[in-house]
């Protein structure tokens, strides 16, 4: 099993504190993300944009 890198972590933890300040936007349509997943989703794609390693997306 491929293992997170602990910066990838760190972008969770910190867009799901934003989303549950209610802080968390989407992409272009800027709405704000009340699902859990979704939220984990874009911390992930944070992490991936820093150079972490993280698992490529599953298509």
């Amino acid at each position: 099993m491929t293992k997170y890198d602990p910066k990838a972590q760190k972008s969770v933890e910190s867009a799901m504190h934003k989303m549950k300040e209610g802080k968390l936007e989407s992409g272009k349509s800027h709405q704000k993300v009340t699902d859990r997943k979704q939220a984990i989703a874009i911390g992930l794609s944070e992490a991936r944009k820093k150079g972490a390693k993280v698992p490529k997306k599953a298509s």
